[in-house]
């Protein structure tokens, strides 16, 4: 059972599932290229966070390296995307003892492919910004799940039980 959570206000040309995912190559936190099509044949979680080593970026992280050995069990990858520098990322995979991949995307390119940078509120102020997003690419390479302008704490927990995998 495959279904979307969309924000209100959400634009129309937002991806859904069926859709192509977007493709992408970007650095990783150990300065090597990373690309969506490595994961082809494969589904892949994808999902954009605001900024390593914050408290709502650092529980997520650490909650999707918790559930990796449940997700690799059940064939699924982990990447996460931010526009912190390689640098950083390798900084807080360190730090925080991550063992998923990590992706810098400065540019914020890949971000915006994916409708997870743009306009979002924050302390009941509009901002411009990441918007914490996952989506479950499948092995064909189209969007399989969308989760969109989620919460950190219990986001992965809630992304487990919809696909399914014990954790």
């Amino acid at each position: 059972m495959f279904f979307e959570q969309y924000p209100s206000g959400m634009s129309e040309n937002s991806l859904a599932v069926g859709d192509a995912a977007p493709a992408f190559t970007l650095t990783d936190a150990d300065d090597k290229q990373v690309s969506l099509s490595d994961y082809a044949g494969k589904p892949v979680i994808v999902y954009f966070y605001p900024a390593a080593s914050t408290p709502g970026c650092t529980t997520e992280a650490c909650e999707f390296t918790a559930a990796r050995s449940a997700l690799t069990g059940a064939g699924i990858d982990v990447v996460g995307i931010s526009p912190d520098s390689p640098e950083k990322l390798r900084k807080f995979r360190d730090a925080e003892n991550l063992g998923i991949t990590l992706l810098s995307d400065p540019e914020r390119s890949v971000l915006q492919a994916y409708g997870a940078y743009g306009e979002k509120q924050n302390y009941g102020k509009t901002v411009v910004g990441v918007i914490r997003s996952t989506f479950l690419v499948g092995a064909d390479g189209k969007i399989e799940q969308a989760w969109r302008n989620v919460k950190a704490t219990g986001h992965v927990a809630r992304v487990l039980k919809q696909l399914g995998v014990e954790g």
